[in-house]
């Protein structure tokens, strides 16, 4: 679908001067996420930056966008699946896709070490081109098991003024949005987008990429949206 768009938006969707948002995805790969799972979270994930709604935020004359893309699962298991692109045209972000869809599934079974994820995060988003907002987005189906914990990873990292979300998927634990919301999500509009079973992740991912793309205002928007700073 994205080559599809190609002829009829380069045009209408110049890149910005400025880089308006860095935005750093962090996908579960923990043993809890079987072969299945990963086709779901992996195939969702590239369906939603295709979405033209999607495209259209990201391309948005309003600035450029920066994406990474990083796995996590054990307390020593982060693995880079997209380094740092700022998204100036429709080929560059379908190279971004094509990256997601070629990663293999880790040969891992492994822990959920969240609190190491955000430590690897801090050392990701320092590296990031400087833009006008940092954004984090975590997805998950568990609490931290292995390692330090969330809390002490936030005491070790400075994350300034970057926003974390949170894209919880209750397919193995319950609360686990409410975990998300109590100990993960930080910064000025943070949220909490929940995706109940691993088939609701395509739509939820959609969704949450929509809300950071458009920016803060819509973070503080909705049910699931948590003022905390």
């Amino acid at each position: 679908m994205l080559r599809l768009l190609i002829a009829c938006m380069t045009l209408a969707f110049p890149a910005g001067a400025d880089c308006r948002l860095a935005l750093a995805l962090a996908v579960d790969v923990s043993r809890s996420i079987d072969a299945a799972d990963y086709v779901i979270q992996t195939e969702g994930l590239a369906a939603a930056l295709e979405d033209p709604e999607v495209v259209a935020a990201i391309l948005s004359p309003a600035g450029d966008v920066a994406l990474s893309v990083y796995y996590w699962s054990g307390e020593s298991h982060q693995e880079l699946v997209v380094p740092w692109t700022v998204i100036h045209s429709l080929p560059e972000l379908a190279a971004v896709v094509a990256q997601v869809r070629e990663r293999e599934r880790p040969q891992v079974n492994l822990a959920t070490a969240l609190g190491w994820s955000l430590i690897y995060a801090g050392d990701l988003l320092a590296e990031a081109p400087t833009c006008d907002r940092r954004v984090l987005d975590v997805a998950g189906d568990g609490r931290n098991n292995e390692g330090i914990s969330v809390r002490t990873a936030y005491k070790r990292v400075d994350f300034g003024d970057t926003v974390v979300n949170g894209l919880a998927i209750g397919e193995h634990e319950m609360a686990v949005a409410d975990y998300y919301r109590d100990e993960v999500i930080r910064g000025i509009g943070a949220f909490v987008e929940l995706a109940p079973r691993m088939t609701d992740y395509p739509r939820a991912i959609r969704r949450k990429l929509l809300r950071e793309l458009n920016g803060p205002l819509l973070g503080r928007l909705g049910p699931t949206a948590d003022p905390r700073g």
